[in-house]
């Protein structure tokens, strides 16, 4: 019982990687560039979509060879940055090739703005 719990939340974990993958053009067994890819959504957007607000470039659908060139800029520190020289300092060269293929398979998408939407006073909880 205890294997089939442990088994069930390791799929769960990994499936939205798995799902995700499927999509984007890559081997499904490379969960390692898929995974670094979803750390740069934090700032650059789900799959390099990044929102119009942010002050990040978005990266889907760019050219893997801009993408590539710029990231081994900052790991060199050639191109300097608030926090992108740190990230990719901790990148090998395959992986910084490997992320600009990813990014650059991404179909670009522009996220529609939120509108603010106003509770009533009698609103209920």
């Amino acid at each position: 019982m205890k294997k089939t719990i442990i088994t069930i939340a390791i799929i769960g974990l990994f499936s939205p990687i798995i799902v995700c993958a499927a999509d984007s053009g890559l081997p499904v067994s490379d969960v390692h560039i898929r995974s670094l890819a979803a750390s740069c959504a934090a700032c650059h957007g789900t799959q390099g979509n990044a929102v119009p607000a942010a002050k990040t470039a978005a990266l889907a659908g760019l050219d893997k060879q801009d993408i590539s060139t710029k990231l081994l800029a900052f790991k060199s520190g050639e191109r300097s940055a608030t926090v992108m020289h740190r990230h990719a300092k901790g990148l090998t060269t395959d992986e910084i090739t490997a992320l600009a293929e990813y990014f650059s398979l991404q179909a670009p998408h522009v996220a529609a703005p939120l509108t603010p939407q106003r509770l009533r006073a009698d609103h209920a909880n």
